[in-house]
């Protein structure tokens, strides 16, 4: 698919990948609407992503809002034209371990999961009509293999996943093209929030991202992404070696399980004699 001219919306675009994606888009030649929850994130971003202003616009709200995103939907449609992209990056880590709320758990699957599903219920049908659209999700190396210390982050993002592989399954031959974007370690907000001494499962997590592969820069993602559009690609791995952890949890899952639970005993060693 070539970006030029086409009409993006990215979610959680204030910041990290999601900004990186769309000052990438527009440096390819699209035109994209910005939207996050932090409205003056959000419009520094924009200045970011295109100083010019022409061909971004904002708007701040909930990603998961079938209201906020029929607004980002109209803007888009007013300021650029019919939307051919639409990036799903919101996203939240969610608070860890097995204390967490049912409210934590709701908040979660909101932004991770049914942002996702409401967005394509509003554009799909359309794209299946016109024969042309491309949703893109990002999820994580969580979302193929696990997330220590976080089992909202793990749940959300497999399920995150497996409905990316049903839009694909389902609408593939509709002309709707369908990419999931899983990488590891980010440097971003999400990668290092607020940590507490106190709290072994917050720690932990952050232990195990940036200890699993090299820590990326958001640009450096955004470059991986703009490639998988262009050659149509499912599965967007922005740490090449994910692969051939997915395919080592697939070929011996007790295995896996075994070693997962040796590195998770590693590194809360590690962190308890630091």
């Amino acid at each position: 698919m070539n970006i030029d001219g086409n009409v993006a919306i990215v979610t959680g675009a204030a910041g990290g990948i999601g900004s990186a994606i769309a000052r990438a888009l527009v440096a390819g030649g699209a035109r994209v609407v910005a939207t996050d929850l932090d409205d003056e994130a959000l419009e520094r971003a924009a200045t970011e992503i295109d100083p010019s202003g022409e061909n971004v616009a904002t708007l701040a709200g909930d990603a998961g809002s079938s209201t906020h995103i029929d607004a980002t939907v109209a803007l888009a449609e007013s300021r650029f034209g019919a939307v051919d992209i639409y990036v799903a990056n919101a996203g939240i880590g969610g608070r860890p371990g097995l204390a967490a709320s049912d409210a934590d758990w709701d908040l979660a699957l909101n932004v991770n999961l049914l942002a996702h599903v409401r967005a394509a219920r509003r554009l799909v049908p359309e794209w299946v009509e016109r024969g042309n659209g491309y949703f893109i999700s990002t999820a994580s190396a969580a979302g193929l293999l696990t997330q220590l210390g976080s089992p909202i982050y793990s749940t959300t993002k497999h399920a995150a996943v497996a409905f990316s592989e049903w839009l694909n399954v389902t609408y593939g031959d509709d002309g709707v093209k369908v990419s999931c974007l899983c990488p590891m370690g980010v440097d971003t907000a999400l990668l290092r929030p607020p940590t507490s001494p106190d709290n072994g499962d917050e720690m932990l997590m952050q232990a195990a991202v940036e200890t699993a592969g090299r820590v990326l820069t958001p640009s450096e993602v955004a470059e991986v992404v703009l490639a998988a559009i262009a050659d149509e690609h499912f599965l967007i791995l922005p740490h090449p070696e994910v692969l051939d952890m997915y395919r080592n949890k697939g070929a011996d899952y007790d295995r896996w399980l075994r070693g997962m639970r040796r590195y998770q005993n590693t590194l809360r060693e590690q962190l308890t004699n630091a």
